[in-house]
């Protein structure tokens, strides 16, 4: 790897560190707003609702995607950052039940400001930075948001117990004007947008048909829906495997939680290097298997073996992602980055809409055991046909636009959406 300017090591620290701020912050305001509602109308569905505010969103993301295409990057991060701040200040005046409509309105505002920080980040970030540093910037991205989520969920809640939703509501829009003011400190060779465009419903119908029909890059992509497609499948089953398997205390799914992130942290560090020697299709392909492996783990009538499951399933889960968006950042022409890191968003969460009540059906109608199974088998299968073999060769610049690296009259190639993603886990 070509040793990196001064200028690029300060955009990655930055990165890195908006990545920190931004995933502690979010963390801890999409926990505390179900609590939030849950304590103001003892309702679980209506709990359940501000998550769902947070995640629609995600449906609409060639389109977002598409409208980022049309604004200068910089300037949409930090102003995106300061609307959805003030947004959260209007928290402040909730009090009752009759006002719960205005943490879904947030909510709202929230999950869409999660799309558009995601493309205009994957837009920005190789525009920032050589192509060859993408992915283990993208691996470090990843590493803080888990970080922040071993730890978000705790200061949510005990600040929530102390000063109730305003308090977490004041974090985290603090946490959204310190991110604004870091990307304000990056320094990248952005082009600007085009004056002259055609109907943003025909620019979004690009961003797809360009993703669709790139074979390689579909794949990787693909790869990275069916594992979270399939960890939604197992949502369920995994407390069915703490209460009937191992016959302990639901509460344990919080120790499943934070070993699956401390997976992830660990994988963060490592998938960088390992996407830069052997490419993007390896990585995910392997984080397909480790999920697969984790998951059948999962059967294992052992505390200790599920455990280590889940820190296998957290090292694999993320990878599959981080190798999809690398992918996109790195083959996708800088003009249409934002609506196709959109498209990708949306094929790879989208389907968690459908594979969490399913797996919920799932094990309601047979044994979760059959569910951790067939999940097993089938990303197991899918991922290694998916990409299938010439795609696991190391191939650099193929199919790239641009060769890779970020210059000044074609400021970059892809997208970054690795910690996009990641952060989009934490919805």
């Amino acid at each position: 790897m070509t040793p990196l300017a001064v200028g690029q090591r300060r955009n990655i620290v930055l990165f890195v560190v908006v990545s920190l701020v931004s995933g502690f912050g979010g963390t801890a305001m999409s926990l505390v707003a179900g609590i939030w509602v849950m304590a103001l109308t003892n309702s679980a569905s209506l709990a359940a609702m501000a998550g769902f505010c947070v995640f629609f969103p995600t449906l609409f993301g060639p389109l977002l995607g598409a409208l980022v295409d049309r604004l200068p990057r910089r300037p949409l991060l930090f102003w995106t950052n300061l609307v959805v701040a003030a947004l959260l200040l209007l928290l402040l005046a909730v009090r009752s039940a009759d006002q719960v409509w205005l943490l879904y309105v947030v909510m709202l505002g929230y999950g869409i400001s999660y799309v558009l920080l995601d493309a205009g980040e994957a837009a920005l970030l190789p525009a920032a930075l050589p192509g060859e540093a993408l992915g283990r910037v993208n691996g470090l991205r990843m590493s803080a948001q888990e970080g922040a989520k071993l730890l978000a969920p705790l200061l949510g809640a005990g600040l929530f117990t102390l000063l109730g939703g305003a308090g977490v509501a004041a974090l985290a829009a603090a946490m959204l004007v310190i991110a604004a003011v870091l990307y304000r400190l990056i320094r990248a060779a952005e082009s600007l947008p085009p004056r002259q465009r055609r109907r943003i419903v025909d620019e979004t119908r690009e961003g797809i048909r360009f993703l669709l029909r790139d074979a390689r890059l579909r794949a990787i992509v693909l790869v990275g829906a069916l594992v979270v497609t399939m960890s939604g499948l197992t949502t369920a089953a995994t407390f069915a495997v703490v209460d009937e398997g191992l016959g302990l205390s639901v509460a344990f799914m919080g120790v499943l939680s934070s070993a699956q992130g401390a997976g992830a942290l660990a994988g963060g560090l490592l998938t960088g290097r390992l996407m830069s020697r052997r490419g993007e299709a390896l990585v995910g392909t392997l984080g397909a298997v480790l999920f697969a492996v984790g998951t059948a783990a999962r059967l294992l009538p052992w505390t200790p073996g599920v455990v280590a499951s889940s820190v296998v399933v957290g090292v694999g889960l993320p990878w599959t992602v981080v190798a999809a968006m690398t992918a996109v950042q790195r083959q996708t022409p800088h003009d249409l980055l934002g609506r196709v890191a959109g498209t990708a968003s949306t094929l790879v969460f989208g389907p968690m809409a459908i594979g969490i009540p399913l797996g919920a059906w799932l094990v309601a109608v047979a044994d979760y055991r059959l569910t951790l199974v067939g999940v097993a088998i089938l990303t197991m299968i899918g991922g290694l046909l998916l990409t299938g073999r010439a795609s696991l060769k190391r191939s650099d610049g193929e199919g790239a636009v641009t060769g890779g690296g970020a210059t000044p009259d074609r400021a970059g190639t892809a997208d970054s959406g690795a910690a996009a993603e990641t952060g989009s886990a934490a919805r």
